[in-house]
């Protein structure tokens, strides 16, 4: 005989607790307990797992000739990198982005380029119905592709028949929180469902040999809805993004059980549907104005594509009250350290200025060698002096105002070169600290040390260092 438990599940991080409390103590969330019930058997049942035979493991070693796990490439070339090179047969990727921002678009792109290629693709809504589907299809020019649609929410039904349909390359299932399964009494979206329905298609999908690709919802924090366990369930995890105020889309990659991760992908939304951007560098400084104070071109790196991208800054006067700070694509924690360094180290004096911080484009910069550029743009604002429109920027800085090296020097001053800058500034230990650099012979590189160097650059155009040759 069994009887029902209940039991409170997080919807933020999945943990289970005996009973409802305000306040999650696992991840510390408000108001994301939610009630699940379960049944459990009775200790005179004994039908449980624990009670069966233990069956014996064979352990072997790390040294195996399995193969690298073989690729579909989609053709499209910024989703592929973004993956790896490809889909990977019997994988699992969970797609979540803002709502508007075009996930289903880039989806139903990727199916019907899979679909042209040869691939048999099966596209399963449980947000819009088949009528909906096909007018966007129509709107993108995609009506001819080979592409199967359903639209189903049980995950009984929806297993079954990929069942019966042998050869499937990939199954798109838009969204994984619309989706339920009568083994679980609790309604489609709550933790419970997301898990189970979850857990029921990856299983399919391993056992079967089909790529599976999930659409999650976001919090309005940006975060992915459902549980945690979610995001460790699947093979990829991948972020679209970017402001519907701008036309470009950002796709990041979060998680990859196949390649590298924090690789991005940049699209270009248009009345066709998203389009790749090829060298997305020239695209985010198409629009920029050399001759401006409070502008700075960063060489960032996003996983193994440099990135060139326009830093702004603007002060305003505030001699009353509490100064504002306002970043848009940067951390706003890294910008008051910035302040209190070049106020502290340099003596300028920021303190009763708003400071106003954009990354132009949309674009959102996480490595921490974005300091020498923001602060390049910080002293050209509080100078009102533009800095150099052919000069580059990339740096750590440390709280005494010194510069560290940061990885990956090469890549971004080849991009620099290649768009035409011939002036770059960075630490000194990337010209002769750990180990030789190669620099393009069209670059001068300009070696600083502290930030009282950089004030001379950007104000009085003074420039320590020397041009290097390539080695």
């Amino acid at each position: 005989m069994a009887r029902t438990v209940k039991t409170f599940a997080c919807a933020a991080c999945g943990s289970v607790f005996p009973k409802w409390a305000g306040r999650c103590e696992a991840c510390g969330a408000w108001n994301t307990l939610e009630e699940q019930t379960a049944t459990r058997s009775l200790p005179g049942g004994m039908k449980d797992s624990t009670r069966r035979a233990a069956a014996k493991l064979e352990f072997v070693g790390l040294e195996g000739k399995t193969p690298p796990p073989p690729r579909v490439p989609s053709t499209i070339a910024e989703f592929d990198r973004v993956l790896g090179g490809g889909l990977v047969p019997a994988s699992v990727v969970l797609l979540g982005g803002d709502p508007g921002i075009g996930k289903s678009t880039l989806l139903l792109q990727a199916s019907a380029a899979l679909g042209r290629a040869g691939q048999r693709v099966l596209y399963i809504s449980g947000e819009e119905s088949i009528d909906q589907i096909r007018l966007r299809a129509a709107r993108l020019g995609l009506s001819k592709a080979p592409v199967e649609l359903a639209a189903a929410t049980q995950i009984g039904d929806i297993i079954a028949s990929i069942g019966q349909c042998p050869d499937t390359a990939l199954v798109v299932i838009d969204s994984i929180q619309t989706m339920w399964t009568e083994g679980v009494d609790s309604a489609p979206g709550s933790v419970t469902q997301v898990r189970a329905a979850a857990f029921e298609l990856i299983r399919a999908a391993k056992t079967q040999g089909f790529a599976l690709l999930l659409v999650g919802h976001v919090t309005k924090e940006g975060a992915l809805a459902g549980p945690r366990v979610l995001e460790h369930m699947v093979d990829v995890v991948l972020h679209f993004e970017g402001d519907r105020g701008h036309q470009f889309r950002i796709l990041r990659g979060i998680k990859n059980r196949f390649g590298a991760t924090d690789e991005i992908g940049v699209f270009e939304m248009t009345g066709a549907g998203l389009s790749e951007v090829a060298n997305p560098s020239a695209l985010f400084l198409a629009e920029r104005r050399g001759n401006v104070s409070g502008s700075a071109v960063f060489a960032g790196l996003e996983g193994s594509r440099p990135v060139l991208v326009e830093l702004q800054c603007l002060l305003s006067a505030n001699p009353g009250g509490s100064p504002r700070r306002s970043v848009i694509g940067w951390d706003s924690g890294r910008l008051s350290m910035l302040l209190a360094v070049l106020e502290t180290r340099c003596g300028l004096k920021l303190a009763m200025n708003d400071v106003y911080l954009n990354v132009a484009g949309g674009l959102r910069v996480n490595e921490p060698a974005a300091d020498l550029a923001v602060a390049a743009a910080l002293i050209s604002a509080a100078m009102d002096v533009p800095t150099d429109p052919e000069m580059i920027f990339f740096g750590e800085i440390g709280l005494s105002g010194e510069l560290r090296q940061v990885a990956q020097a090469e890549l971004r001053l080849k991009e620099g070169a290649k768009l035409g800058f011939v002036h770059a500034a960075a630490p000194k230990r990337v010209a002769g600290g750990a180990g030789k650099i190669s620099v393009p012979k069209s670059l001068s590189l300009v070696e600083i040390g502290h930030l009282a160097d950089l004030v001379g650059v950007v104000t009085a155009g003074k420039r320590p260092g020397q041009k290097k040759e390539c080695e």
